[in-house]
């Protein structure tokens, strides 16, 4: 296992770090989960107080451990009201049984509702600060799944010393953001490149054959660990085996080889003649929707559904859509109602509304709702 610097902490954290949104299936399974973690090299373990009975099982499993062995993060939800952030802290800690939180991150800065809580004098952030000053709380980020205006507006604030966000080789939308918190020395923790960011545990045989000799999961976690401005990966492990494959790669933190750099060719160089003159390029200049269909998202789902054949996720995501509030924003692509409003500012003159329906058909499966909402 490698260890990285997390930005101005100076906390060493295992460039893998263990989520514990998944591994709730008992406290013995989630005890055996952070013992495996734990004997791999990981040290910095991450959870919320929305995910279940994730704190109360992670607590049972740190009963006995020397403090100082492990880095624990927990998330509590942006508020302005700063007496409920104030008990949230105190509820999270009694469930950890522990005296600090090494690091707290507010969950969710998704809307400019949330980034008004965290501005506030009188919100959350002043619970947390108080916090910070009596030695409850060592260090404070932010956890996003919201567009990239608003984090970067957050991570502006200079009120969090790290960010937790999405950001993979299927989605690097926020290579901004990663480079504004390298600037001002934040940690940063990606949120789930393996699940989110293209299920590639369990990858189609086009994407399996076009990243040979590596497989799609180790390819992603390569192209993560060579940018040494992020620190540590997600790795959600539902039980302790999970771990085993993703963490071949805890050591491989170099930079990219002629041989990897030729595989991530072979993927854009693919994309490109596979989609031909539908292929979004991701600009976003197609938004606001009058709508408010999530056109950039839409169509990088149909992007890999098309290219690689990733429609086992793209139907995961898409059916996201209007069921997970702001964690996956906006409309699906049927709500197109063929106003025209997005046409003329496409810089590729895409027929919009064409592949709108286009990835409906292909993705528009059953509802999914966040795992906790």
């Amino acid at each position: 296992m490698h260890y990285r610097r997390f930005g101005q902490t100076s906390l060493q954290l295992s460039v893998f770090s263990l989520g514990t949104m998944r591994y709730l299936a008992s406290a013995d399974n989630a005890q055996q989960t952070v013992e495996r973690a734990i004997a791999f090299g990981i040290n910095h373990i991450e959870t919320a107080q929305g995910y279940g009975q994730s704190e109360r099982f992670l607590g049972e499993a740190l009963r006995g451990r020397r403090r100082d062995e492990l880095i624990i993060t927990t998330k509590l939800s942006p508020t302005l009201d700063a007496d409920a952030m104030a008990r949230g802290i105190d509820e999270s800690l009694a469930r950890l049984g522990l005296d600090y939180l090494d690091c707290l991150a507010i969950h969710g800065v998704n809307t400019a509702t949330h980034l008004a809580a965290v501005e506030s004098e009188t919100g959350c952030m002043a619970a947390v600060r108080a916090a910070v000053g009596d030695g409850r709380i060592r260090w404070v980020g932010f956890s996003t799944h919201g567009p990239l205006e608003l984090i970067m507006r957050a991570i502006a604030t200079d009120q969090f010393q790290f960010v937790n966000l999405h950001y993979n080789l299927f989605f690097q939308r926020h290579a901004a953001a990663v480079e504004l918190a390298h600037q001002k020395d934040m940690g940063v923790f990606i949120i789930s490149p393996a699940d989110k960011g293209g299920l590639l545990y369990t990858p189609p045989e086009t994407l399996q054959t076009l990243c040979q000799p590596l497989s799609p999961l180790h390819l992603g976690y390569r192209w993560l660990l060579s940018d040494p401005r992020i620190t540590t990966l997600s790795l959600g492990a539902a039980t302790p085996e999970e771990l085993d494959w993703p963490l071949e790669m805890a050591d491989r933190t170099e930079p990219l080889t002629d041989a990897e750099l030729e595989i991530l060719e072979r993927l854009r160089s693919h994309q490109s003649t596979t989609l031909g003159t539908d292929q979004c390029s991701q600009c976003y200049a197609c938004l606001p929707c009058p709508e408010a269909i999530n056109i950039p998202e839409v169509l990088r789902l149909r992007n890999l559904a098309v290219a690689y054949d990733m429609t086992a996720y793209g139907t995961y995501r898409y059916g996201m859509f209007e069921n997970a509030g702001h964690w996956f924003p906006g409309r699906r692509g049927d709500r197109c109602t063929d106003c025209g409003d997005c046409l003329p500012r496409c810089p590729e003159t895409l027929d919009i509304p064409k592949l709108l329906r286009d990835a409906q058909g292909r993705l528009g499966g059953s509802p999914r709702r966040r795992l906790w909402g």
